[in-house]
């Protein structure tokens, strides 16, 4: 029995770290052109972001939440100040600075927002927003939401 345990644990890990992979390799694989086939289908733009070109970088699902009232005005990681009206997010591996699409599965709103703080390590991904961009997903009552997270590259943004 503690060897199906154990070997549950090694798949779990196993998969985490090709997750945490992906996550930072495909950037780099995106703007290989022998390697285009590894790297998903573009994201059509909506109307919310139609200035931006389609993202070439795969888009991760997960669960988004937001910072609870007594973070305003502490510091984030990147050194500036939380502010619940900006449109800033916290991720346990996306690199600060990175603009990122959030968008709301149950109801297909968007918002970019920028990483510019880290939250805990969760073995789904996850993303911690500000309450404005938890407030234009439409879940700033329910506390969370299952979200599609897709980093943008530097001409995305």
């Amino acid at each position: 029995m503690a060897s199906l345990e154990w070997s549950g644990k090694l798949a779990r890990s196993i998969a985490i770290c090709l997750m945490l992979l992906t996550v930072h390799t495909l950037p780099l694989l995106a703007a290989d052109k022998t390697v285009e086939k590894a790297v998903e289908t573009p994201v059509a733009a909506t109307s919310a972001v139609a200035e931006q070109k389609p993202s070439l970088v795969k888009k991760l699902v997960g669960i988004a939440s937001y910072y609870a009232k007594k973070f305003h005005g502490r510091r984030t990681t990147s050194g500036e100040r939380y502010h619940p009206e900006g449109m800033t997010a916290a991720h346990q591996s996306l690199p600060l600075g990175t603009k990122v699409l959030v968008r709301n599965l149950a109801n297909d709103k968007e918002v970019t927002v920028v990483v510019n703080d880290r939250c805990a390590k969760k073995s789904t991904p996850f993303i911690d927003l500000s309450r404005a961009a938890a407030r234009k997903l439409g879940f700033l009552g329910a506390g969370k939401a299952k979200v599609a997270i897709i980093p943008l590259t530097e001409d995305e943004s």
